[in-house]
């Protein structure tokens, strides 16, 4: 089996350098760029403007895959789309009408994922996997960086795999939160695909030795 993804998050990186450090992001070894984008209300913080995500996408070719912890979020699909993202990727508490949102990012042209928050049912997932491009399980509770990993996500990563099996859907399944070396294998044995880490990838400065730890440690679980 192949290697994860690895999708580094900027929310990690120097904001005063953001183009620097995507372009770093790419020749370290990336597979995409995760640009967690939270508004105060749905999530307690604020990042980044569809403007900002804009001002960065020419700095990579790598698909920039957009985490939107906004509430309401059908306003913003269209902007954030338009901006340069490739992936949007939504949580059900944050509109009234999933099936639909999922629809509207792929009429706009992205992959449309799903998100699912540490207290979210997975049952979510069995009524809308034919619209599904990625399943992001969260292993921490959205809001900040440089949490602590929590185990309990890899039963669930384990639940949403063997609903996409069932299925027999080719979307992606990642992991977001809290992720290093020490626990990517377990996630990839669980069933992920594709790791989400901030706080890992860009701590010592040295994000090519730190993306090749998680691969190779998911590559071994594989």
């Amino acid at each position: 089996m192949a290697a994860p993804l690895i999708c580094p998050s900027i929310l990690a990186s120097d904001f005063s350098r953001l183009g620097e450090e995507v372009r770093a992001l790419e020749a370290a070894g990336a597979d995409w760029i995760h640009v967690d984008v939270m508004d105060g209300h749905f999530v307690p913080n604020i990042t980044l403007g569809p403007d900002i995500v804009k001002a960065i996408r020419p700095h990579t070719t790598l698909p920039f895959d957009v985490h939107l912890m906004v509430a309401p979020v059908d306003p913003w699909l269209e902007a954030y789309r338009e901006a340069g993202a490739d992936i949007l990727t939504v949580h059900p508490e944050s509109g009234a009408h999933l099936h639909r949102t999922l629809g509207r990012i792929r009429q706009l042209g992205a992959k449309a994922g799903v998100v699912f928050n540490p207290a979210t049912p997975l049952s979510i997932l069995e009524e809308v996997v034919d619209l599904v491009d990625l399943v992001l399980i969260m292993s921490v509770n959205p809001g900040f960086g440089g949490q602590a990993f929590i185990d309990s996500a890899l039963k669930k990563v384990a639940g949403a795999r063997a609903i996409l099996d069932r299925a027999g859907s080719q979307a992606h399944l990642q992991v977001d939160g809290g992720v290093t070396s020490a626990n990517a294998g377990a996630c990839v044995a669980a069933g992920a695909d594709a790791l989400v880490a901030g706080s890992f990838v860009f701590k010592g400065g040295n994000y090519a030795a730190n993306i090749e730890a998680l691969k190779a440690e998911g590559l071994q679980a594989a």
